[in-house]
């Protein structure tokens, strides 16, 4: 019998078994719904399902390159512990799939769970069959691509698998080929990753950005008891010093603090014989945003016992 790709897809979000697996189910038992998910429960197919309400607040950043360094990508993907998140399995699933966003230049995380990952299905497809391997819920959570043009460039950097960093550049000429360039560019990247960085230069940072810290600023100063009449000043002598706070280019740089990232950009540029712009920056926390299920061992042994 004709099996509708509706049919498949109502089965995969009851089961969260994988595409190919739903319509084989399906066809197994004549479009029989019931009989397909017991079909995949007696398979263990059907396990990644009943893992989907868990919190997956670990797991991996990573990151991928195009050879001619015009295509960044930064993919977060989240496991239940920091134990699979060692797994081999799991770190090649994300080098993967950061390596397949850079290539294909995917920019959604919708269009990334529809592209084709290997001869057994989708990305999404292996998500499930990771869950069910591994145990542990398996979580693609977002992506950013860069792609430049001309004499742009796209610089990279992952510390540790926890925080991820994709910078931009414009340059005057082609630099890509450049060592001293792409070591800079690198080093940009570790910056931003070991810094507190909010904006490029300090002419970006809004008014509501501004107004909120100035507010936080007033009250610590109460808070230490300082006369109100004294507290307008010593803000604004603070607004004026956030810049090197937040800023990038006038943050001092973490690989030598007696200069600026924007000292150390121009005495780059200077080496290379090219001008260097910085365009934007992305930066991935992992697990950024995620509330994660703190558990407390009394508790569980007191509804274990019958205890209060």
């Amino acid at each position: 019998m004709s099996i509708s790709a509706s049919d498949v897809k109502e089965l995969r979000e009851l089961t969260g078994a994988g595409m190919m697996d739903c319509k084989k189910a399906l066809s197994e038992n004549n479009g029989d719904k019931e009989a397909a998910i017991d079909y995949l429960r007696a398979k263990g197919l059907a396990k990644a399902a009943k893992k989907q309400g868990r919190i997956a607040a670990d797991g991996l950043i990573g990151t991928f390159l195009t050879t001619d360094g015009k295509t960044g990508s930064l993919v977060e993907v989240n496991c239940e512990t920091d134990f699979v998140a060692k797994n081999d399995a799991f770190k090649e699933f994300v080098f993967n799939l950061s390596k397949l966003v850079s290539e294909n230049k995917i920019t959604s995380g919708e269009d990334l769970l529809k592209t084709s990952y290997n001869s057994s299905g989708t990305v999404e497809d292996e998500i499930n069959n990771l869950t069910l391997k591994i145990g542990e819920k398996i979580a693609f959570r977002r992506l950013e691509t860069i792609n430049v043009t001309g004499n742009g460039a796209v610089g990279s950097y992952v510390h540790t698998g926890k925080i991820g960093v994709l910078v931009e550049v414009d340059t005057d000429k082609d630099l890509t080929s450049n060592d001293a360039f792409t070591s800079a560019l690198k080093d940009v990247c570790m910056h931003v990753a070991a810094s507190d960085t909010q904006f490029i230069r300090a002419d970006e940072m809004d008014e509501e950005f501004k107004n909120r810290e100035a507010e936080v600023y007033a009250a610590q100063l109460r808070e230490q008891g300082k006369p109100e009449n004294m507290i307008p000043n010593i803000v604004k002598g603070k607004l004026n010093k956030l810049a090197s706070e937040v800023c990038l280019l006038n943050q001092k740089f973490v690989k030598d603090p007696d200069q600026t990232v924007e000292k150390f950009l121009s005495a780059v540029a200077s080496e290379v014989g090219g001008a260097i712009t910085v365009k934007r920056f992305v930066k991935f926390n992992l697990g950024e945003g995620i509330e994660k299920k703190e558990d407390n061992l009394a508790e569980e042994v007191a509804k274990m016992t019958g205890g209060n």
